[in-house]
């Protein structure tokens, strides 16, 4: 098959699959529907003009394990429901696309119809991510996926390399995080067409970079799930997580459960040619089966769309396992190529804030020890006691390879879940978070940046959610609930105030303001991400694809200033002298190149350090600082 650019177009354009509707070339379209609970489906095709006399519902043919089919005329764009038992009119829970909500029609998409023309497109190896996380909604003034196309010149110039959204399967309301979804299949229709995020991903991938999605497989939303009423096997009845019953993926009729996850997981690859997921709360994921969801999920995108590209797992394990991410013998990873480190984040931002309320006590009595040992060995909780979490927490982790984790400063979670939102440039002195972003930045592990967070943009982020009228008082509830247990208050203390997560001011006051960044003030943080970007790839990337020749090692001395050093394969190692402290301290630069350093070699103490050295060939005393 031929690109429209003339190159080989090896990557499918449409994923077939036995869930939803797909056109087919007669002109008809298959619709498949597993519901083994009902008695009856039928086809409903409603008309948009309302003169037209309706057409009557289509029975669906029952056939074995719960399965209806039919195949009739309806081209590309015809709205259709289902009817189940003569009585309940629900939507395709695989339809792609629900133009008006997730309650109401779903409408007939031909994947093939979009002009793909990344055929020369490959993907990037995991070690030159560099990853910048979005909130579609919220990242322009748009808020829609061409606003965000939009944009992709001024990530592009940034250095970034792999673009990271953040959950786009359909959700209802007005706004939202997108954990809610319920129609895993369909692109949030207040972000635009399908074809819009394809164009997104397209320009994306011509401009070098990989574009990665946030997906959900531990639980439905709350609102729009219509699933219990005719396929109740697709939860668990006795098992729970935090947002409602946990999904069977280990129960009876759960072959199908597996099989609906696992096509959403290469449709989303396949069909909109995302080089990547990132795998929300795995830790939510039940499965006892002799083959984890998880174990799946690898082998079939290893052996579908990981043949020939670079497709790449990232995972959120908030009890810092570490099973998914062990290579086996053909160096394979189990389930994962990386995790989000949370232990990295509430390191650096206890020394950055001295904050000690919630999981950030575990880090306050020596977060210089915490950080450190993140650097050195991965997560630094593998298997200490947690006091936040009031159990053991963690495996070990230091057998992993830096690539393994994927360290951040703020992100999505560690920002919208604080009561006003705050950014960490917000909290934090820029002496401090300079000397955490030269050092997060030029360390071997993939660096994940937080929308606006190269301009150090002091917009709050808040959490927004606008489900029904019925369940916006148990939203507010659980987020009171939350903080009352974050900061550890009594049931009669009341939390900090925090803005009404369903009004839609509070969205608004969450989107990015764009002219911020032209500020001097912000300009100052930009180019120095630019420049420790353009670092990160001449002097990081070469070694870390080479691999690391021995463990790394770390050391410190009584003043609190540490060393962290990675021995890599072509014999240089990689130095961080670091002192994190506002206590000035005289520090002795090791021998070797300078890379990048917060302040020149002085007799003079040095307080809020980070500098990155090199023992090459090329080693001399100069000491860069300034982009």
């Amino acid at each position: 098959m031929e690109s429209g650019d003339g190159t080989s177009e090896k990557i499918s354009r449409r994923y077939e699959m036995r869930f939803g509707a797909l056109p087919l070339s007669n002109g008809k379209t298959r619709f498949n529907l597993w519901a083994p609970r009902a008695q009856s489906v039928h086809l409903i095709l409603p008309h948009d003009d309302p003169d037209v006399r309706p057409l009557p519902p289509l029975t669906l043919n029952r056939q074995k394990d719960g399965w209806y089919s039919l195949e009739t005329f309806a081209p590309a764009g015809t709205r259709y429901r289902y009817l189940i038992n003569g009585t309940d009119s629900v939507p395709d829970p695989a339809s792609r696309h629900q133009p008006e909500s997730v309650h109401g029609d779903s409408q007939v998409i031909d994947p093939a119809s979009f002009p793909w023309r990344d055929g020369h497109w490959r993907g990037r190896p995991w070690h030159e991510a560099i990853i910048y996380e979005v909130h579609v909604g919220t990242f322009s003034p748009e808020g829609t996926f061409d606003g965000v196309t939009q944009k992709l010149d001024a990530l592009a110039q940034l250095g970034i390399t792999a673009l990271e959204l953040m959950p786009l399967a359909d959700f209802p309301g007005r706004f939202g995080w997108g954990y809610d979804g319920v129609a895993m299949f369909a692109p949030c229709a207040r972000y635009g067409h399908p074809d819009a995020l394809k164009n997104l991903v397209q320009q994306a991938h011509a401009r070098g970079m990989m574009v990665l999605l946030d997906v959900v497989y531990n639980h439905f939303g709350p609102e729009g799930n219509y699933l219990h009423g005719y396929a109740p096997a697709f939860f668990h009845r006795h098992r729970h997580t935090p947002w409602g019953n946990a999904l069977n993926f280990d129960g009876r009729q759960s072959g199908w459960v597996r099989r609906f996850f696992i096509d959403n997981a290469l449709y989303w690859l396949e069909e909109f040619h995302f080089d990547g997921l990132r795998l929300d709360a795995v830790q939510a994921i039940s499965d006892h089966s002799a083959t984890h969801f998880m174990d799946e999920l690898n082998e079939q995108v290893a052996a579908g769309p990981g043949q020939g590209r670079h497709i790449h797992l990232v995972l959120e394990h908030g009890d810092n396992a570490t099973r998914f991410l062990t290579p086996g013998t053909d160096g394979h990873y189990s389930g994962g190529r990386a995790q989000w480190n949370d232990d990295f984040h509430h390191s650096a931002h206890v020394l950055a804030t001295c904050e000690n309320q919630g999981y950030y006590g575990d880090f306050h009595s020596d977060p210089i020890t915490h950080l450190s040992r993140c650097l050195d060995e991965g997560f630094s909780f593998q298997g200490e006691f947690s006091h936040y979490y009031r159990k053991k927490r963690g495996n070990p982790s230091a057998h992993l390879p830096p690539e393994c984790f994927v360290n951040f400063l703020q992100n999505h979670d560690q920002t919208g879940n604080r009561p006003q939102g705050e950014r960490l440039h917000a909290l934090a002195h820029p002496e401090i978070m300079r000397a955490l972003t030269v050092l997060f930045m030029l360390a071997p592990h993939p660096p994940m940046l937080f929308m606006g967070q190269e301009w150090g943009s002091l917009k709050p982020f808040y959490f927004f959610s606008d489900l029904e009228p019925r369940l916006q008082p148990s939203i507010i509830t659980g987020r009171r609930r939350e903080f009352i247990h974050f900061f550890n208050l009594t049931p009669t203390q009341p939390p900090p105030p925090f803005p009404d997560p369903t009004r839609s001011e509070t969205f608004m006051a969450s989107k990015l303001d764009w002219d911020e960044a032209c500020k001097p003030s912000h300009q100052e943080w930009l180019d120095l991400h630019k420049y420790l970007i353009k670092i990160r790839k001449k002097e990081i990337w070469p070694r870390v694809r080479q691999g690391l020749g021995r463990p790394t090692r770390k050391s410190r001395d009584s003043t609190g200033s540490f060393h962290v050093f990675w021995s890599f394969q072509t014999g240089e190692t990689l130095t961080l002298m670091a002192h994190l402290s506002a206590t000035p301290q005289y520090l002795e630069p090791p021998k070797g190149r300078c890379l990048f350093a917060t302040a020149e070699k002085s007799l003079h103490p040095q307080a809020w350090y980070a500098g990155w050295f090199i023992n090459d060939t090329h080693s001399n005393s100069s000491l860069p600082t300034t982009p």
